[in-house]
């Protein structure tokens, strides 16, 4: 089963949480603090970390910072509900969910197997029925013009450069890139990107495309591929 960190200085949380998640075969981790989590990743990273904002030390979103700068481990912040701003400005900063305190024990198991299902590698095999995969596949290789994305590998390359994408960041570019030139609404990018059971804004959406954006502007400043019709939604360009 999946390793997941619990990083909070709240005990309270941390051991119902713990025991929450225990609950469903999860090995956990707990962490007081975002240094001692950093370190502890060093060594034996997990497969999704739960991130508290405010923390001794360092804090949520500077944990999630030094975390980006190496790792596309998926992230979910617990916030109060007066960070608003600190939940826009985790999203650009490469966050894959926000739930707010206080919390559901049960939405919370839901939001981390939502997330980690989208995570998982698919292993490419043929659908039960003995049919051959079909070209939609999520699995299959998408090349479109310098833009090759890899699902089986979680791999993205931008004339042959490596950009690493968070799992939503992904999802969001696999289903642009699948259709150039056809545009898709929030609401089918949120379909595309998040579970049924996960509800998100407008707002999300728009800043993992900022995101998106200034990863490829990164390594090509002439990146323009990702086109906003206001109103309507955004598009991959057509070759």
């Amino acid at each position: 089963m999946p390793t997941i960190a619990l990083v909070d200085d709240d005990r309270n949380i941390l051991t119902s949480v713990s025991i929450a998640l225990e609950a469903e075969g999860y090995r956990i981790m707990t962490y007081t603090d975002g240094a001692s989590a950093l370190d502890g990743f060093k060594t034996s990273p997990p497969d999704l970390a739960i991130l508290d904002i405010k923390m001794p030390r360092i804090d949520g979103m500077e944990t999630l910072r030094r975390l980006r700068q190496k790792s596309d481990m998926p992230v979910i912040f617990l916030t109060s509900k007066d960070e608003e701003i600190d939940e826009l400005f985790g999203l650009k900063m490469g966050a894959d969910d926000f739930i707010r305190k206080p919390f559901s024990q049960r939405l919370l198991v839901e939001r981390v197997k939502a997330i980690l299902r989208r995570a998982a590698p698919k292993d490419g095999s043929a659908p039960k029925d003995g049919s051959a995969p079909k070209e939609s596949d999520s699995t299959k290789v998408l090349e479109r013009g310098l833009l090759r994305m890899d699902p089986e590998r979680h791999t993205c390359t931008w004339k042959n450069e490596p950009v690493t994408l968070t799992v939503t960041e992904f999802l969001i570019l696999q289903a642009l890139a699948s259709r150039p030139g056809v545009v898709k609404s929030r609401n089918a990018l949120m379909d595309a990107a998040y579970d049924d059971q996960v509800y998100v804004d407008d707002r999300t959406i728009d800043s993992h495309i900022k995101r998106l954006r200034k990863k490829f502007k990164g390594s090509d400043d002439d990146f323009d591929m990702i086109e906003t019709l206001y109103g309507v939604g955004y598009r991959f360009k057509e070759m």
